[in-house]
């Protein structure tokens, strides 16, 4: 049995949910939650699991997993069928730099961890925050929406017709921008294939309002 340590609004662990759901693997949710207890992450206990006391987590019996992006390549190699990678060199290697541009150059930026530490250290306000929030989603979603429409290879879905590691990235991100009310009104395809991968009952389940810990 696999077991995921997880938050409900985590985007890491979103991406994973999604993925896990996209394989159609059974697996216990253990909710980490945030923000309660000081955060439940920062416990001896999930430290001793996960030393960069971060989410997700997901354990393969005896084996503990860390980094979204890793888990998301030992779904792939352990459990290959459905694939979440093209099966041509050029066409894994597209998908991973589209996984990478939300994990990479959004995702850090815009974590929970930062935001708390710019309240905290430099008493930065929720509207600017909210600000800096938004500033690196445009700059992101701008790119990734130029490396959609610039390539054929783009789909129903971020390359080709059915989903990938890129779209278990990019769904997470959409939904948090949209939490933080950010414009997305300039990315027309990264909301047609958004639309697209929400009507998957795999990324419904994975949602976070569908999560034991969902507030």
């Amino acid at each position: 049995m696999l077991r995921l340590y997880s938050y409900f609004r985590s985007s890491a662990a979103y991406r994973v949910r999604i993925a896990l759901n996209l394989k159609e693997l059974e697996y216990s949710v253990v909710p980490v939650h945030l923000l309660r207890e000081g955060g439940q992450h920062h416990s001896p206990e999930y430290v001793a699991r996960n030393p960069a006391e971060l989410v997700p987590t997901l354990e393969v019996g005896s084996a503990v997993l860390t980094q979204s992006l890793a888990i998301l390549e030992y779904l792939e190699d352990a459990f290959p069928t459905p694939p979440l990678l093209p099966a041509d060199p050029l066409g894994r290697a597209r998908v991973r730099a589209l996984a990478l541009t939300v994990a990479c150059e959004v995702h850090p930026l815009n974590n929970l961890r930062v935001l708390s530490y710019l309240k905290g250290e430099f008493g930065i306000v929720e509207e600017s925050r909210n600000a800096w929030y938004r500033h690196w989603v445009a700059l992101g979603f701008a790119a990734f929406e130029r490396l959609l429409m610039s390539d054929s290879r783009t789909g129903v879905y971020c390359h080709g017709d059915t989903p990938t590691v890129a779209d278990c990235c990019l769904v997470p991100q959409v939904f948090n921008a949209e939490r933080l009310r950010c414009p997305l009104e300039a990315y027309p395809t990264i909301n047609r294939v958004v639309a697209n991968c929400r009507q998957l009952e795999a990324f419904q389940r994975a949602r976070p309002d569908a999560q034991p810990d969902a507030e």
